[in-house]
């Protein structure tokens, strides 16, 4: 058995373990709220109407995550047309498999990675302790419910860091 075929088992195996998506309870419930929370049609528009409606400081905040979101999002559609992984078997998140059939790297999770640099960078303290909390429980949300694989999410988170360190150091 290769090295490759080896790592695949692995993130199977640990996939399968981590998710809850066919569960009953409390935990479940939290973790479909995580997962739902990162989605496209939520936190663009917060950051449009930040960028919008504030004062010069939390308007500038909403400009940079919203255009920062915007072309993460591109950048996760291009990585996940041209590598193809199919989604892990589910009935959870119909709709997303239906729409976005292919799940490496998370987009989700490459959101939370963003939110985590920039916030991190961006934010007062208040933001920054949420951000700590909240990034790495909405990424770890998506595999908790089936709609991507460990691997995925990993992936993903690592290019929204990627992607915060790149525009911090070239656009901030």
């Amino acid at each position: 058995m290769n090295f490759r075929t080896q790592l695949k088992e692995l993130d199977y195996r640990w996939t399968t373990k981590i998710r809850i998506a066919d569960r009953r309870g409390k935990l479940r419930s939290y973790a479909a709220a995580l997962a739902y929370s990162g989605d496209s049609w939520l936190l663009p528009p917060v950051f449009a109407l930040l960028w919008i409606f504030g004062n010069e400081y939390w308007a500038y905040r909403g400009k940079v995550l919203l255009l920062s979101t915007l072309a993460l999002g591109g950048l996760v559609q291009i990585i996940k047309w041209s590598v193809r992984r199919k989604r892990p078997a589910g009935e959870w998140g119909n709709l997303v498999r239906k729409t976005d059939p292919y799940s490496f790297p998370s987009g989700h999770a490459a959101k939370a990675g963003l939110l985590l640099g920039l916030g991190l960078y961006l934010g007062p303290e208040y933001i920054r302790i949420g951000v700590c909390i909240y990034s790495p429980l909405m990424a770890f949300a998506r595999t908790q419910m089936g709609i991507h694989y460990l691997s995925d999410v990993i992936a993903g988170f690592g290019l929204g860091i990627l992607s915060s360190i790149i525009i911090i150091l070239n656009f901030i």
